[in-house]
């Protein structure tokens, strides 16, 4: 009997054993990994630390946009021991009002939620203070602010972030995965209460890439305060401004208005036209900026050359179905670079008549015109530009002068860095560096030949010596450009309005471009909003920094030439306050003449003019007249300059292909002769 008491109590004894063997088989190796993350989901906590966002710089390192560390404070309002107490306690130590913070504890306490943040961004000694309390259930979470230490400054460059840090407009966005960076986990072991005992660095927090921009701080900052008061001035609606280097792609300046200040977030109900970059996401009709296309597919695909005659129709043109008129009335035949310089829409219609719908259309394309730029910011638009089966009757005669054609502004400036640099196409540059890699400029392209875009600048330099562009002379430096007053066409009418888009295209030196510039703005009234009165002044100003800021040397003297006159004028019998606006006629177009409606005629705006008057006799040469250097090699130039004691300017190697003043044109005392030369 004894005996079978004790092997049962043996079996017992070895089968408990054996339970506790498997329970500890199960335990330590079965279910272990279980185990112990049950263990730690209790234990430990997984803590993402914030990688700092890359700062943003301009191309002399000048900070941009950086990223500064703040505490965000909150609670669990179920946790709480005493609401009131708990609302006393943090409105003291974080500076907010008690009864406002009450209210939210309460709120959030009887809709039973767990998480409610007391206080983002608090201040560093309002948070240690507050932790120094040692109140178990108050929390703190280290995060990061983005800050713009300039305010609105390349505010539509840089753009903005949202309440998690994500880039949501420009650089910011473009490139958020750069700038934000990998984050890093810390793993905190805590107490019964959640408390931290202790902590260990599981991956650390890689800060996310610098960015160097092209932009330049100083000239941007011109450049928006010249584009706001020139807006504000002339009553506009909008402005934009593009400066770029002609060789490089590089922007150097992008401003639009109206402009906005990044540090402040959107809030519902607050209006977002601010934000728009209108430089690069809205398009408009360019008006006559855009002739200097015109012109410059005439120059290839015809024997047309700057001297040669344009009948402009005495400044009516009868098309199918309308009626063009020029703002110039009365415009005979004149010299293509006339044509450019006095801005005739009748004489680029002309123009474009010999160049043809086919070869028009090749070159508008090749110019970039219909093509997103690649600019890196978000919300490029391409403009639009029709395909050539979708072209009508007077199609021809509307691209001509820069109707039924949207462009942006960026895309006017890589225009004319082609006439700038020599013909090539160069694709606008916004990244300098990332992070310590450069990036580099796009493989430039082929789109005219050296000689034509030297006639080119030529024939610009005219518009501002003798013609629309006057306003936009720089002391010291040789100024090319184009003028453009392009109606705004109002689609519930289908009639272009007296409104303009006024615009200027420059290029300055024109002996060796550094900068090109392109400045609209958008809804201008009158007279005084062409581009020619409204823009060119904004040139002149933003180019004058740029340049001083990119130390170019000067290459003209400062005593500039006075411009001379391309038609003599009978205001004798027009009011006094009439014939500074008659003038002004005569000196700029406003882009009225076409509209889109088949019927439809533009009636001429302004007082009418009486045919002008024969000019005198030129009286006779008074100083040298300018040899003909064209043809010749460079040492044959200086030696025939030398042996006449004239000063020559060369530019590039080789055989001279222009010269400027031309041959047989009388120099006035020291004025220098540049010529041109290529291989």
């Amino acid at each position: 009997m004894v005996e079978r008491r004790l092997k049962w109590l043996a079996w017992i004894v070895v089968v408990w054993g054996a339970v506790i063997f498997y329970k500890l088989i199960s335990l330590q190796v079965l279910h272990h990994r279980e185990y112990v993350n049950l263990a730690r989901s209790r234990q430990e906590q997984q803590k993402e630390i914030p990688a700092p966002r890359g700062a943003i710089f301009d191309r002399a390192g000048q900070v941009l946009a950086l990223s500064t560390p703040t505490i965000t404070v909150f609670v669990n309002p179920q946790k709480l021991p005493d609401l009131g107490v708990a609302a006393q306690i943090l409105a003291a130590e974080l500076h907010l009002d008690r009864t406002t913070l009450y209210g939210s504890i309460k709120q959030a306490y009887e809709n039973s939620r767990g998480y409610l943040i007391v206080k983002k961004r608090a201040e560093y000694e309002e948070a240690e203070h507050l932790r120094n309390l040692n109140l178990d259930w108050v929390s703190f979470q280290r995060e990061s602010q983005r800050h713009y230490p300039n305010g609105s400054l390349a505010a539509h460059i840089i753009g903005g972030v949202d309440f998690e840090e994500k880039g949501n407009a420009g650089i910011e966005k473009a490139l958020d995965a750069d700038l934000r960076g990998t984050p890093g986990a810390l793993r905190v072991l805590t107490d019964v209460k959640r408390r931290g005992i202790a902590s260990e660095m599981q991956s650390d927090a890689k800060p996310g890439a610098p960015i160097t921009l092209t932009i330049d701080a100083r000239v941007q900052f011109v450049a928006e305060r010249e584009l706001a008061a020139a807006v504000e001035s002339h009553n506009a609606v909008s402005g934009s401004i593009v400066a770029m280097n002609p060789y490089t792609g590089d922007i150097i300046a992008l401003a639009s208005y109206p402009t906005y200040d990044p540090n402040v977030q959107l809030r519902p109900g607050d209006p977002i036209a601010p934000r728009a970059n209108h430089a690069v996401s809205v398009p408009f009709e360019p008006g006559s900026v855009f002739k200097v296309i015109t012109l410059s597919a005439a120059l290839e695909t015809t024997n047309l050359r700057p001297e040669s005659p344009i009948d402009c129709h005495g400044g009516v043109l009868k098309l199918p179905g309308r009626v063009i008129h020029d703002s110039h009335g009365g415009l005979g035949i004149l010299p293509m670079e006339t044509v450019l310089a006095k801005s005739s829409n009748i004489g680029a219609i002309m123009v474009g008549m010999r160049v043809g719908q086919q070869n028009m259309y090749d070159y508008v394309r090749r110019f970039g015109f219909g093509q997103k730029t690649g600019i890196p910011l978000p919300g490029e638009a391409r403009g639009r530009f029709r395909n050539l089966n979708a072209w009508g009757t007077t199609s021809l005669a509307s691209v001509s002068m820069g109707q039924e054609v949207s462009v942006t502004t960026v895309q006017l400036a890589q225009a004319a860095s082609i006439v700038a640099n020599g013909g090539m196409m160069v694709r606008p540059r916004l990244i300098l560096k990332k992070g310590d890699q450069t990036v580099p400029p796009t493989p430039p392209i082929r789109v005219l030949k050296p000689e034509t875009a030297i006639t080119m600048r030529q024939m610009l330099e005219g518009v501002v010596l003798r013609g629309t562009g006057t306003a936009a002379r720089i002391k010291g430096y040789s100024v090319g450009g184009k003028t453009g007053s392009a109606q705004i066409f109002d689609f519930a009418t289908r009639h272009y309005t007296h409104t303009y888009n006024g615009s200027f295209m420059g290029i300055a030196p024109l002996t060796n471009p550094a900068v090109v510039m392109v400045v609209t703005l958008n809804g201008t009234h009158g007279n005084a909003g062409f581009g020619g009165a409204a823009a060119a002044p904004v040139f002149k100003a933003v180019a004058t920094e740029a340049l001083r800021v990119l130390e170019v040397p000067k290459d003209v003297p400062d005593e500039s030439p006075l411009p001379t006159q391309i038609a003599t004028v009978d205001t004798s019998d027009l009011a006094d306050a009439d014939s500074e606006s008659a003038l002004l006629n005569i000196l700029e177009e406003p882009d009225e003449d076409a509209a889109p409606a088949a019927a439809d005629t533009v009636a001429f705006v302004g007082p009418k003019l009486p045919a002008p008057v024969a000019p005198p006799p030129p009286p006779k040469p008074a100083g040298p007249v300018a040899p003909n250097f064209v043809g010749k090699s460079l040492r044959a130039v200086l030696a025939e300059a030398a042996s006449m004691g004239l000063a020559v300017t060369p530019d590039g190697s080789g055989i001279a292909r222009v010269q400027q003043p031309a041959p047989g044109a009388v120099l006035r005392q020291g004025e220098r002769i540049r010529v041109r030369f290529t291989r």
